[in-house]
């Protein structure tokens, strides 16, 4: 004869979204732990940075600070921390495009940068504008991915009116003349077709690159800051590409502007 025993059902697992205090804590956790690709932690780095794109870019910012010293570097980033004029500040590469720049903005805001400026280079889409020349964005539409994951297309990528009056002191300050005004960020450096200049110049759009978007999306959505000055090293519009007439990246007119771009952004970061 067969004994029966009665089935025990265990209690069942109810899994809920993470609210209250465990979300807070889970995002302090966040906040604390060294980061996974800048390899950086709370305490490492200050609450201004620079954050131009090349990582080579890095080292010319640092050499024009009063001291400086590497934090980390991995990946396409590069991390250190300098000084000018008495202002603290942090300096760490972003690599080329929306998704790595998305990367170190989460990053570093999760270990305490509060405010960003991106010290970059661009194409220009106006007939008027030359290598060399210098633009400070008042806004960038989304003409890539990256941010539209954070938030709709519709919603706008503009700076922090204090950066970006900062950029334009700065530049004022140098005696450099600045042309100010809306950008595009792109994805697709090679498939910025003949079409897409002709609409981006009919709208007035100044100029093209591949990072402010999101860098601005995301710092408004943190209620962080952010602003972006880039030197002009081709002219879409002219048909002029960059690394089309030099054996190098930039031409030498670029090269050169890009020092006086990044004075700019330092003189910005000790007004802030």
């Amino acid at each position: 004869m067969n004994s029966l025993h009665p089935v025990r059902h265990e209690p069942s697992v109810v899994l809920r979204p993470a609210t209250g205090s465990f979300l807070r804590a889970a995002v302090l956790s966040a906040r604390m732990a060294k980061q996974p690709h800048l390899l950086i932690e709370a305490g490492d780095v200050h609450e201004i940075a620079i954050v131009p794109g090349d990582p080579g870019r890095v080292d010319r910012i640092a050499a024009m600070c009063d001291d400086s010293e590497l934090v980390a570097e991995n990946r396409e980033y590069r991390v250190v921390n300098a000084t000018y004029e008495g202002v603290d500040l942090t300096i760490c590469s972003t690599g080329i495009g929306c998704p790595s720049a998305a990367i170190a903005v989460e990053e570093l805001s999760r270990v305490g940068v509060e405010t960003f400026l991106r010290c970059g280079t661009c194409g220009a889409l106006q007939a008027d504008m030359e290598v060399g020349d210098m633009v400070v964005a008042t806004g960038a539409a989304k003409e890539e991915g990256t941010s539209k994951r954070y938030e709709p297309a519709v919603y706008p990528a503009v700076p922090d009116y204090e950066v970006l009056s900062s950029l334009v002191d700065g530049a004022e300050a140098n005696d450099e003349d600045i042309h100010v005004g809306p950008i595009v960020s792109d994805d697709a450096f090679y498939n910025e077709s003949e079409e897409y200049v002709a609409d981006w110049n009919d709208a007035n759009l100044l100029a093209i690159e591949m990072e402010a978007a999101t860098l601005f999306a995301l710092a408004r959505r943190k209620g962080l800051a952010a602003g972006a000055i880039c030197t002009v090293d081709g002219n879409l519009v002219a048909g002029s590409q960059k690394g089309a007439d030099s054996d190098d990246e930039l031409p030498e007119k670029a090269k050169d502007n890009v020092e006086r771009a990044i004075r700019i952004t330092l003189d910005a970061v000790a007004e802030l």
